[in-house]
């Protein structure tokens, strides 16, 4: 967003608000901000040879059909780019709670895997690191659910979780 902005000359940072507010305004007080960004006419300067044969300059208005096209491909591009940055900021925000939360990782195990007993799932998030859970999420994915089970009660077992009816379980 930063580099078309400098590419457009600062203005497509606010570009995608400038024409919701154009599209707002009453129509005899407006001011389109996408024709001074994408103009659509220009003055175009032609040479040609004249009847006695020197060169003859005509200047006329020429129109941009390209810029009818840019102009709405940066519209697009600016309201892709919001929806991202929201898309973005919220899987940050998920990535940030998954890091610093334990309960959240006992609990998105839990909720992956409902046929693990809780108390192992919390035995096997408190006594491992945030790489280990990751590692378990994933492992557990990848691998049929009856034999991941018996991968995270036997690891329980071993990190010290005792339960009467821990095979069960």
């Amino acid at each position: 967003m930063f580099l078309i902005d400098r590419f457009l000359g600062n203005t497509f940072l606010t570009f995608g608000l400038d024409v919701i507010k154009f599209m707002e305004d009453d129509q005899e007080v407006r001011i389109d901000p996408m024709i001074f960004v994408f103009p659509r006419m220009t003055k175009c300067s032609f040479s040609k040879f004249g009847t006695s044969g020197e060169l003859e300059k005509y200047d006329s208005l020429c129109i941009l059909p390209i810029n009818i096209v840019n102009e709405k491909i940066y519209i697009f591009l600016w309201f892709w780019f919001l929806l991202l940055v929201f898309l973005t900021f919220f899987v940050l925000l998920y990535r940030l709670m998954i890091i610093l939360s334990p309960r959240m990782r006992a609990y998105l195990l839990c909720l992956r895997f409902r046929l693990i007993n809780k108390e192992v799932i919390n035995t096997i998030v408190r006594k491992s690191k945030m790489g280990d859970w990751f590692l378990f999420y994933m492992l557990g994915q990848n691998v049929d659910t009856l034999i991941f089970k018996e991968v995270m009660h036997e690891l329980a077992k071993r990190l010290g979780h005792a339960s009467k009816d821990f095979g069960e379980a």
